[in-house]
């Protein structure tokens, strides 16, 4: 019966590939067994309940194997949940489902999708983002367990299961997260590497001949060793030393040949980059035992073999815990409390008790600081908020500073602050599995290096997880570093990514409404843009509120009646050279708009109504100003608008000495906007 699985499992992802006449069958035929000693023997997850928070975690980093994933979701009937969290009563992945493998709608994408198909723990697709992002799933777990276990109540002892290519050991991002896991000691944590030695180009010989045994003893990591992937037995002996394991994280490497059973391309790259073909598939099916013919074919007995075996130790296990939780809820209702509000990404009462408002100062702070105040105002009340910086906490202002915050480290799980390293990829990944584990948790760096970052950002949006990045050092202001850390591209090519917020504020009492919004985010991840040097902080009597930070953009000050001549938008620093020309033009008699745009994305999430009682369509004569690219800036200035902004890069030099080279002064956007005002005025003649 375990052979006739195994082999299920293999003839489900051939067939599926070659009717697909698309992805890669080699990887799901060698692997068959690994997959199917882990979850039919080990795994504790009960297909009934696919969101049960005890569940252990499995990722596929090697997400081009997707069918093998796919083939043990169908067999073991795992049920499909909703975007709330219901469960439906259908299957996650049908046999029709399987059969339509990389269709449009399928629930069986090319690479594994968070959200589009229940089972799938994170979004897998660049090689590497899987195995740095299980590194924050060990984290997550322990960080739960810690917080919420009590004597006799282990609410949360998961262990997370990450599988992984020869591709994912050559990406960087897996090294930097192998790296931090073996100093964090995270004993929960297991990788099962396929050490193949094929890649797209051919034999790793061409590219790769590193002793990964060697690096992970480095690392910190225990490392086992199974030499044929078809020993079942000695999987399942490995996979035991590591649950015995508890103080360092595991490494199981698995030699196999890829596309086994495939007689004449197993050890041929073909196997691996595209379909064997139908007569490859029929001597494949021949050496299996198998009817030549038949097509998606699960043979009787399959699916109960499964039921009994992961499906009745899931359930049972599931059951012991909701009892075990009935008990905690008795015992410890607050904790309990907490734990279904994490679970539903709810947010506890009064999360904004404290949250500060800003006295009008000139001299005001910068961005960074406030946001430094903001922040360890809400997380006292948000006991599930944490975080760190990729070793540059000291200047992005991110450690929460109250008494009980603590750091997280080896000996040390209930620490709210994280400490990444000089990782700033893998901090990204990280911080990604924390979301997915439903801690609330950001990670921060300078602007510049959101390039180091930028994709585990784009799957933290992919995926809709409400993950929190902070970035400082926010344009040329940084000053006399240079142009290696003054960000010019960087928030365009933010602004660029679906389904993230970008927000860039002006002052302390913008930063404030800026995280009161990202606070609020359920399903989409944040960035918060903050400056290094001071920013005045605005009379918000004489200006309007901040508030109007939750919309995007907002009329910060206005022209007498309303009708101005002249626009001017900005965001972050450069409101304040808005503001001083709105006061210089207004002494001359000249009707403005100040408006204030610290997100672009909020402002085009409001009705046609607001955004034009904003902008009116009108008004032509607009001057944008903001020291960065000012790509994307005719969408609210107009193609005849002004630009103020970087065309180049920076240099290095003090901070006004750059403002005046690069034209952020008060002359040069009152210049722009005189200019503007002539223009319309000559195209009313």
């Amino acid at each position: 019966m375990d052979g006739l699985c195994i082999n299920t499992i293999r003839t489900l992802s051939m067939d599926a590939v070659q009717q697909a006449e698309s992805g890669h069958p080699g990887t799901p035929m060698a692997l068959a067994p690994v997959i199917y000693t882990l979850w039919q023997r080990f795994l504790r997850f009960d297909p009934e309940d696919p969101i049960w928070p005890n569940r252990d975690r499995f990722v596929l980093s090697n997400g081009h194997a997707s069918m093998l994933l796919y083939a043990v979701l169908h067999l073991t009937g795992v049920k499909a949940v909703d975007a709330e969290y219901r469960p439906l009563g259908e299957p996650a992945v049908t046999l029709d489902d399987i059969k339509r493998f990389r269709e449009i709608d399928s629930k069986c994408p090319g690479h594994p999708e968070y959200h589009v198909t229940t089972g799938i723990e994170t979004t897998t697709g660049p090689l590497g983002q899987g195995c740095a992002t299980s590194v924050g799933m060990a984290i997550g777990e322990r960080w739960l367990a810690k917080h919420f276990n009590r004597s006799d109540f282990p609410v949360f002892d998961y262990a997370i299961y990450a599988m992984c290519g020869d591709g994912d050991m050559m990406e960087g991002v897996t090294s930097e997260a192998a790296s931090l896991a073996g100093h964090l000691m995270l004993g929960n944590l297991c990788w099962i590497y396929d050490s193949n030695r094929i890649t797209i180009e051919g034999h790793t010989v061409l590219a790769f001949s590193d002793d990964v045994a060697a690096r992970f003893l480095a690392y910190g990591w225990n490392v086992e060793h199974v030499g044929d992937a078809n020993d079942t037995e000695r999987i399942a002996q490995a996979v035991e030393i590591f649950r015995r394991t508890t103080d360092v994280p595991t490494l199981i490497i698995v030699e196999s040949h890829i596309g086994y059973g495939a007689p004449h391309k197993h050890d041929t790259n073909s196997a691996h980059g595209e379909p064997l073909g139908v007569e490859e598939i029929r001597l494949a099916k021949r050496s299996y035992g198998w009817p030549e013919d038949a097509k998606f074919l699960v043979p009787d007995g399959v699916r109960e073999h499964f039921s009994a075996g992961i499906g009745q130790r899931g359930n049972d296990l599931r059951a012991d815990w909701l009892m075990l939780i009935e008990a905690y809820r008795a015992k410890y209702p607050d904790l309990a409390e907490q734990l279904e509000q994490i679970q539903r990404r709810e947010l506890p009462n009064g999360w904004d008790a404290d949250l500060p408002s800003f006295a009008a100062d000139s001299k005001g702070l910068a961005s960074r600081e406030s946001s430094a105040k903001v922040l360890n105002a809400i997380a006292p009340h948000y006991p599930w908020l944490i975080g760190g910086a990729a070793d540059l906490s000291p200047s992005t202002k991110t450690n929460l500073t109250f008494e009980t915050a603590g750091n997280f480290e080896a000996d040390s799980y209930g620490g709210r602050n994280l400490h990444f390293g000089i990782r700033e990829h893998a901090m990204g990944a990280i911080v990604n599995g924390l979301a997915l584990s439903k801690v609330r948790a950001y990670g921060s760096t300078f602007l510049i290096f959101s390039d180091y970052m930028k994709p585990a950002i784009r799957l933290s949006a992919l995926m809709r997880l409400p993950v929190v990045t902070i970035f400082t050092h926010d344009s040329i202001g940084l000053g006399q570093d240079g142009p290696t850390h003054q960000p010019v591209e960087q928030l365009i090519a933010l602004r660029a990514i679906p389904g993230l917020i970008t927000l860039r504020p002006a002052d302390a009492n913008e930063v404030a409404e800026a995280w009161r919004v990202i606070i609020g985010l359920k399903h989409q991840p944040a960035c918060l843009i903050l400056s290094r040097q001071p920013l005045q902080t605005f009379d918000r009597k004489r200006y309007a509120s901040a508030a109007g930070v939750a919309r995007g953009a907002y009329v910060m000050a206005d022209a007498e009646g309303g009708k101005p001549a002249v626009i001017l938008i900005g965001t972050g620093s450069e409101i304040a050279l808005c503001v001083e020309v709105y006061e210089r033009l207004k002494q001359e008699g000249i009707a403005v708009r100040v408006v204030s745009m610290p997100s672009w994305e909020l402002f085009e999430q409001q009705d046609q109504a607001y955004r034009d009682s904003v902008l009116p369509p009108g008004i032509t004569a607009r001057v944008s100003v903001e020291a960065g690219s000012v790509i994307g800036w005719d969408r609210y200035v107009g193609m005849s608008g002004a630009k103020i902004g970087m065309h180049t890069f920076g240099a290095s030099a003090p901070i006004k000495d750059l403002l005046k080279k690069f034209g952020f002064t008060p002359e040069k956007v009152l210049a722009a906007a005189k200019k503007q005002i002539a223009k319309s005025e000559e195209q009313i003649a």
